[in-house]
């Protein structure tokens, strides 16, 4: 189970852009950490910002 997502993967799962991911982020709806150069976003706001929860995977 993957519990952090790259900006990419991010950006295919929401259908948005780079752009608006980073948005997010900024704006606190998408939660990031940092781990060396790579800003990677929580598996659980992903999941939030959709309106799904987690056991709603693959549904």
């Amino acid at each position: 189970m993957t519990l952090l997502y790259s900006i990419p993967d991010t950006c295919r799962l929401l259908s948005i852009g780079r752009t608006t991911a980073y948005l997010l982020i900024q704006s606190g709806k998408l939660e990031a950490v940092k781990i060396g150069c790579r800003t990677l976003i929580k598996r659980q706001s992903v999941y939030a910002l959709a309106g799904l929860s987690e056991n709603q995977e693959g549904s």
